[in-house]
């Protein structure tokens, strides 16, 4: 998975083009927050157990807000970026690359476009064919997960051809775009993401008030 080290480049370099205090999809999280977000989940495995165990919630967002307010400064924050741009340290479950390439291809894409798309001018990125079809093959192994929200059959569409059944039910709504739009859809990014329906209109209007992704 040659896609997951340019990724973080590109994640890292768009994070400090933004600076400390600009908004982000990630809601109530500010650039400073996605960064100390990025940093824990690598660096701080304890401390961040919290972002996929409630029980250990409390603890996560102590440790987000302590690592987030030393990145309010410019200073602090550039630091806490190239930490995260250096990569995990080597006991972390994360050094391990096929770790990192399961947990971080698609982690790393939809945070670079809840900076990229957090502001009023922003356009698609022309991404290389190969990593289209490697965010593809991602979504398409957790789609079921991230509509299982949804009351509907849902059928992913790219442009190009392929089709993948995320889920079904008597009554589906075909999504339409390409990979990285329906990746940024299936994690609930629905508002910035470039996607087209096909479905009963009441059918549409219900996915488009669904609880989506994770």
């Amino acid at each position: 998975m040659r896609y997951v080290q340019p990724s973080r480049e590109v994640l890292a370099e768009t994070l400090l083009a933004a600076g400390p205090q600009a908004p982000t999809l990630c809601e109530g999280w500010l650039t400073k927050d996605l960064a100390a977000h990025l940093y824990l989940r690598e660096h701080k495995p304890a401390a961040a157990l919290g972002f996929f165990l409630k029980p250990f919630a409390a603890k996560t967002d102590r440790a987000m807000e302590e690592t987030a307010a030393k990145a309010s400064t410019t200073e602090g924050y550039a630091k806490l970026v190239r930490a995260f741009r250096a990569g995990p340290p080597r006991l972390s479950p994360m050094h391990l690359k096929a770790v990192d390439n399961s947990a971080n291809l698609v982690e790393y894409f939809v945070h670079t476009e809840d900076v990229r798309r957090a502001g009023d001018r922003w356009a698609p990125r022309a991404l290389d064919a190969g990593y289209s079809d490697a965010l593809w093959a991602e979504l398409i192994k957790r789609a079921a997960l991230l509509y299982r929200g949804v009351d509907l059959g849902i059928v992913l569409v790219r442009p190009d051809g392929p089709r993948h059944v995320a889920k079904r039910a008597p009554v589906s709504v075909a999504i339409i775009g390409e990979p990285c739009e329906l990746l940024m859809h299936a994690h609930g990014r629905t508002k910035q993401a470039l996607v087209m329906f096909e479905g009963q209109p009441d059918a549409v209007a219900l996915l488009e008030s669904a609880d989506i992704g994770i």
